[in-house]
Parts: structure tokens; sequence; C-alpha cells
């Protein structure tokens, strides 16, 4: 009889045991709930998407801007490049890895050409109104504008935590993941907090990445100075908690062992 109840009691916690692992796996892939048959392996499946609005320039971002000039006669190119070699009227350029920054007023200051309303325009916008002005000095102006602090910072339960520069204007939270490693096996992929600028407030959004809905979220899209947040899911405090207990466990047998030896020698 003893041996029935134990055999029942094992196989319970072997049953119990099971379906805990089946639901902690159910939390661990991305985006469960899009399409895997046969059809889609052989043909494809569109997922729906929110589309890409390019970022907008806000105060305290740093552009980097160059002005250069070509002609049947000489090519002046950015500072990434050639330098100006004695051409006529030359080049307005960012200094290499200062740019100019974007003041509160959401102005920036160019050689010549005075101040620019740049907040709340987009680089290729930008680009075009430095060129009308440009043209006025130089002979078919060539204008680069870009972005240079589009920065994220991505914590909590990743491989590398930290503060990322995204090459380019397009990224998503998927990518900011990508560049900090993923997330643990322990990160909660339920409840990913995005924190975001907005007008000297800070607006937070919540992703469920085990759902395909999140590629349609409006806030998919990263901005200059997002945040993202991975906390911990409950596997993580389980996890320490047991360790904690097994800590417990070692030093109260330790302690055992000797009073009992302490008992003895007496």
């Amino acid at each position: 009889m003893y041996k029935i109840r134990s055999t029942n009691a094992l196989l319970l916690g072997i049953f119990i045991l099971g379906l805990t692992a089946c639901s902690t796996y159910q939390k661990v892939p991305y985006f469960r709930n899009i399409p895997a048959d046969s059809s889609v392996y052989a043909r494809g499946s569109m997922i729906p998407t929110v589309d890409y609005q390019a970022l907008k320039i806000k105060p305290d971002d740093l552009l980097g801007i160059t002005v250069s000039t070509l002609d049947n006669s000489t090519a002046i190119l950015s500072d990434a490049g050639v330098r100006p070699q004695g051409a006529p009227g030359g080049a307005i350029a960012s200094q290499p890895g200062n740019g100019f920054l974007v003041s509160a007023a959401g102005t920036v200051e160019l050689p010549l050409l005075g101040s620019l309303q740049v907040a709340g325009y987009t680089t290729e916008q930008v680009k075009e109104w430095i060129r009308t002005k440009a043209a006025k000095y130089y002979k078919d102006p060539v204008v680069s504008v870009r972005l240079m602090n589009f920065k994220v910072t991505v914590l909590g339960e990743v491989a590398r935590p930290g503060s990322y520069f995204i090459n380019g204007e397009k990224a998503t939270l998927l990518d900011a993941l990508g560049l900090a490693g993923d997330l643990t096996i322990y990160g909660n992929r339920q409840n990913v907090l995005l924190l975001r600028d907005s007008g000297g407030k800070q607006k937070s959004v919540r992703f469920n990445l085990n759902d395909g809905q999140a590629l349609t979220s409006p806030y998919l899209y990263l901005q200059q100075n997002d945040v993202v947040y991975i906390e911990p899911g409950k596997a993580k405090a389980a996890a320490n908690n047991a360790g904690r207990t097994q800590t417990i466990a070692i030093v109260g047998s330790i302690v055992s062992v000797l009073i009992v030896a302490l008992t003895r020698f007496r």
C-alpha cells in the first residue's frame, strides 16, 4: 500500500513538473500566434505591420550637416572624405564627431546660411531647405543631413544592457533588443516597457512579444533617446528563491553537524 502511494505521488510530481515546464516554454517564443503551417513554409505569409514614420528632429539633437559643390572643374566632398582643395566658395560642414546642436528653440546656426528652424521636421525636409539656401552661394550644391545622436537604451533582462547608437534613422524595438543580445531566458516577454520623451514628459508603452500584434503597434519604430526595459519574469524570482533556500539548507546542515559534534564531545 505504501509503495502504491509513493508511486502515485511520484507520478503526480512528474505530471505537475511537466505542466510547469510546458507553461514556462509557452512564454518564451516570440509571436506564437503567427501561422506556422506548411503553406507558410512554402509560400510565406504576409504579416500586418505598422507604416514607418520618418523621425522628427528635436531640441538637443545633433545633426551632421555637409554642403558641397560638384561642377565640371572641381569636386568638393563632405568632411567624411576629401577636404576642399582650392575650390571657390568651399564647403560648409560639421566638425567630425561634433555636428550642429539643435537649440532649445529648435534652431541650428549654419555658417553663411544663418539660423534655420529644424525641430519638428525630418532630415529630408531640412536637407531641401538647406539646398535652396545654399544655391544662392554655390553652384549645384550637394547637401547631406543626418541625425548623429539616434541613441536607445536597453535595460533589464537582456544579455548586454546599455546605450546603443543606431546607424540610420529606421530602427524597431526588435533591432534594439538585437543590439542588446536579446532577452535572457528570465526576461518577461509579455510585458516589455518602452519609455519615450514626449514634450518633456515620459510616455510609457507596453509590448507583449509573445503576440504578433506587437508588430502593428505605432510605437514599434523607435525614436531618439527611447528607453526599453525588460522586467524579470517569475522564473527569475523562483530561481533566486531556490538559490537562497539551497544556501539556507546548506548552512543549516553545517550548523546541525557542528551542534551534534559539540554535543558528543562534551
